[in-house]
């Protein structure tokens, strides 16, 4: 495995890949890895004949006030978990590396992203697709892989590479979990144990809401309702939003039909956690 930190060498190391001919496997992270971010680096290596994955904690998506400086932080542990992923190449660059100066440029998905996520984060998407855009014209044509937690941010990069002709196939990946049902995230780090124990009370809403689906709910107000009602039986749990739509665009659908996403999002103390999962409305007999 190699580590590069500069664009010019990130290309010329991917330019050697492609002129043998091999598929490429992009994998952009923030670092401070878990398995879920593994379990995408392994698909990655098993889809294609050369993956880079990409440490990076982005500046741009972070707001005022938000957790860039307290950011967890292992580089070391992060290049250890990625060389027994059997990745190929890190780059790992510098924030003067991405950004020499202050970028004027800014990547917006405004319809997608108007709402949920930024309702709490208004600047967190443009940072995301800026940020992505940059990875994917560093990368060139490549499969690109993101996992359905932050399900949102699969929607809008999808729509990005879609908008701006990026040569790159977006593919998401299923969601890896603690025992507990609790999504990995980087910030359950931020988690005491008792915040720790009430964290698994979103995931319990969002199954509430598919097994509302899937004993005949059509009203995604109901579901909705259904949802918010587990969070706030929960005391150490502050509802952010817990919806159900669309699950290509994130449309609003009532009565509910087809592919759908429920997803959620929670404050406990310090850390703010989002979910989702996935469900399927099949047509009506009628």
């Amino acid at each position: 495995m190699k580590v590069v930190e500069r664009v010019t060498d990130a290309r010329a190391e991917l330019a050697v890949g492609r002129q043998a001919g091999w598929d490429i496997g992009l994998v952009p992270t923030m670092g401070s890895l878990h398995d879920g971010h593994l379990s995408l680096a392994e698909r990655a290596v098993s889809d294609c004949e050369f993956t880079v994955m990409t440490i990076f904690v982005n500046p741009l998506q972070f707001g005022e006030g938000e957790d860039l400086d307290a950011y967890p932080r292992d580089l070391d542990a992060d290049l250890n978990m990625a060389e027994l992923a059997g990745v190929d190449l890190v780059f790992v660059p510098s924030v003067e590396e991405m950004y020499p100066e202050p970028p004027a440029t800014i990547v917006r998905v405004d319809e997608l992203a108007a709402e949920l996520e930024a309702a709490s984060r208004p600047t967190h998407f443009q940072g995301v697709a800026t940020v992505v855009a940059k990875l994917f014209n560093i990368a060139g044509p490549c499969r690109a892989y993101f996992g359905e937690k932050d399900y949102q941010q699969l929607v809008i990069v999808r729509r990005m590479a879609s908008d701006l002709s990026f040569p790159v196939q977006v593919v998401g990946c299923p969601i890896v979990r603690e025992d507990d049902g609790l999504a990995m995230s980087s910030r359950n780090a931020y988690l005491d144990p008792t915040e720790r124990k009430a964290a698994t009370v979103l995931h319990r809403a969002l199954r509430v809401g598919v097994e509302a689906i899937e004993s005949g709910q059509r009203s995604p107000e109901a579901v909705e309702a259904a949802m918010a009602d587990v969070v706030a039986a929960e005391p150490l749990a502050e509802l952010d939003y817990a919806v159900v739509r669309r699950g290509r665009d994130l449309a609003v659908i009532d009565p509910l039909s087809g592919e759908i996403r429920l997803l959620g999002a929670v404050r406990l103390g310090r850390p703010r956690l989002i979910d989702s999962l996935g469900a399927h409305v099949a047509p009506s007999a009628d």
